[in-house]
């Protein structure tokens, strides 16, 4: 037994054990960092102690409002420093995040609204109409708006509520936060896309979001002072936790309100931007800017994305710019990304570079296990072949669903979160995407991955966009359906595009018909596949 046996004594006491919580990063930063800047939007540029005031004045503003502990504050904002403060103000209230997409309709803002409880909203003043048609629709209680204007961006306060500056004037500075007495403490409240029905509300802790922010670091190679650019909308994993792990480091904030190229690439000219996160399409917007959009830079921006994996022609073209990419995979029920694409230095010089940069990979560091099942749970052989479902454990996974346990109890069936996504798994267990469970094509009883048939066409020179869903079809019950969006001045023909894959894939892969025409996305940049569904099955 050794020492082990008498612990009489040992236990947890205030000197050892402290909850953890990102809330800790801000309030360390506020001393460490005090001059450092650390958050940006055009003329408005403040210090970590301004911005851990500025917080306080919020958490004390909202408690002023009849905010308490473990009530729910949403909001309706774009990337703007009021939201990246929410993120600490709200907590250090007691309070729950909620930040809400700010491109959902007005019956399921009303839907979020009644669901979470909001006590109060802060809204940015482009989207007040929308809050005060939600807040009428409701069954319950209205929460209380509180208007967020943006004269930067043209949207001047309407004079109809309270403004966030009225709120931040009428806070204390030296609001002492209040801190969670438990890690697994709700942290924050974000709502699934709801493609299929309503969508559910997905509860984060503190001991998640902490976690995440160290692993975050590690993984992605951060030093000291980093500048950072929001992109990923902070509505969406509360911008995959980025905002709350800036303090730790030191780092540098650069909010966006609209994400172009042009934005992009000013912040990395102008602003020094070392870092940011983005879906494949933001990558395709900077690989196609005009050249009156572009600025030069002389070092490397390092660049996370996710979503459906990047094809290996963009890949190839934006990295040639000075970005260094790295591909990770993650949902909402996970904080954002929980594995990635780490580079072997065996790789380096490989013929298929941007092939194997686009596999999901290895969990991060703060994740438990991360492997491939099939339907008993079972390991599948990790052969890059075998197809199964990505199945992760770890501190970084939701408490589950809020009001919903039986959608929380399958969703931890077995003592993993059922993901949904189906990959395989290579020989050094590096993960692969094959496809989302709903979007794998059944022709004829052939898989066909959707992935792999857009891959291809985005190789193609006229190509910025391609999406490929399941068709309808007599003899083989459905083949794929290629929607493509062209390049500006260009104008290949359906057999011309069908007749480029064929040169790859074999032709039952190939697309059965190319339809040209915008891809409908969401507002992180994500192609609305179940939009395009609906017209495959009129073609």
């Amino acid at each position: 037994m050794g020492w082990m046996a008498d612990e009489t004594g040992l236990g947890k006491t205030a000197a050892n054990y402290v909850p953890l919580t990102p809330l800790s990063h801000l309030r360390r930063a506020a001393s460490v960092f005090a001059d450092h800047t650390a958050v940006i939007y055009g003329a408005h540029r403040v210090s970590y102690a301004e911005y851990y005031e500025r917080c306080s004045r919020l958490a004390s503003g909202l408690t002023g409002l009849g905010v308490a502990p473990g009530d729910v504050v949403a909001t309706l904002l774009p990337n703007l420093p009021a939201q990246a403060e929410a993120h600490f103000g709200v907590p250090a209230c007691g309070a729950v995040l909620n930040t809400i997409n700010t491109r959902l309709d007005v019956d399921t803002v009303a839907y979020i609204f009644d669901h979470g409880g909001a006590k109060a909203v802060l809204v940015d003043t482009q989207f007040l109409e929308l809050a005060e048609a939600a807040a009428e629709r409701m069954e319950g209680a209205a929460p209380t708006l509180i208007e967020c204007p943006d004269p930067h961006a043209g949207f001047p306060a309407s004079g109809r509520h309270r403004t966030y500056d009225d709120l931040l004037a009428a806070g204390d500075p030296s609001f002492d936060w209040i801190m969670p007495k438990d890690e697994w403490e709700s942290l924050s409240l974000n709502y699934t896309s709801g493609t299929t029905g309503r969508p559910k509300g997905v509860v984060y802790h503190h001991r998640g979001a902490y976690l995440m922010t160290m692993g975050t670091v590690v993984s992605w190679r951060m030093v000291l002072h980093p500048v950072f650019m929001a992109i990923v909308p902070l509505f969406h994993c509360n911008g995959w936790n980025h905002t709350w792990m800036m303090p730790l480091v030191g780092g540098t904030l650069v909010c966006c309100r609209d994400v172009t190229a042009t934005a992009i690439y000013n912040a990395i000219h102008y602003d020094g931007v070392t870092h940011f996160g983005g879906a494949p399409i933001v990558l395709n917007m900077i690989v196609n800017a005009l050249d009156e959009d572009r600025r030069t830079f002389d070092h490397k921006v390092e660049v996370f994305t996710a979503g459906a994996p990047p094809a290996p022609a963009t890949l190839e073209k934006i990295e040639a710019l000075g970005f260094n990419v790295t591909q990770v995979y993650g949902l909402t029920e996970t904080y954002g990304h929980v594995t990635e694409c780490l580079w072997k230095s065996d790789w380096d010089g490989a013929e298929d570079t941007a092939a194997i940069k686009a596999r999901q990979g290895v969990a991060f560091p703060m994740m438990e296990h991360i492997t491939v099942m099939d339907g008993d749970m079972a390991q599948v052989p990790m052969d890059a072949a075998t197809q199964g479902e990505i199945m992760i454990r770890g501190n970084s996974v939701m408490k589950g669903y809020l009001k919903n346990p039986a959608a929380t109890e399958e969703a931890f069936a077995g003592g993993y979160f059922h993901s949904g996504d189906i990959a395989i798994q290579h020989p050094d267990g590096y993960i692969q995407i094959a496809d989302r469970a709903k979007d794998i094509i059944i022709s004829g009883g052939e898989n066909i991955s959707s992935v792999e048939v857009e891959g291809v066409l985005m190789a193609h020179p006229d190509v910025n966009l391609a999406a490929v869903v399941a068709k309808p079809d007599e003899k083989w019950g459905e083949v794929p359906c290629a929607f493509v969006e062209l390049k500006p001045g260009t104008s290949p023909s359906e057999a011309d595009l069908i007749a480029f894959s064929r040169e790859t894939l074999a032709g039952f892969k190939a697309p059965k018909a190319v339809v040209f025409q915008e891809l409908p996305k969401t507002s992180t940049g994500k192609i609305q596949k179940f939009e395009l569904r609906k017209v495959a099955q009129d073609l």
